[in-house]
């Protein structure tokens, strides 16, 4: 069975992070971690955990700050949905000529 959250102490396990980075990108609004109903607990989709895992390769690896990765992060999901967009534009377009040629 895959798991559709980890916690916090699973993130800071898995990532090698620190708590704080955690805190960080949640109070710049990058994460956002979810209560789960019946539960105190935080925890956070793996929506959430990819987002992470990015913002930790740009924060360590390209010394990025944490507004850039918030750009970079938003760019990145209007880009997926432009390729979106298109590729239903395109799909449209074959179905349209489909038809035209039969």
């Amino acid at each position: 069975m895959v798991k559709k959250y980890l916690t916090k102490l699973e993130i800071i396990e898995m990532f090698e992070v620190e708590e704080r980075f955690l805190l960080d990108l949640e109070d710049e609004d990058i994460l956002c971690p979810v209560v789960r109903k019946g539960r105190k607990e935080r925890v956070y989709p793996l929506g959430e955990v990819e987002k992470l895992r990015l913002a930790k390769i740009l924060v360590e690896e390209m010394d990025v700050n944490l507004p850039g990765v918030d750009i970079i992060l938003r760019m990145r999901r209007d880009m997926f949905d432009m390729r979106r967009q298109f590729d239903a534009i395109l799909a449209d377009l074959a179905d349209k000529l489909k038809q035209e040629l039969k």
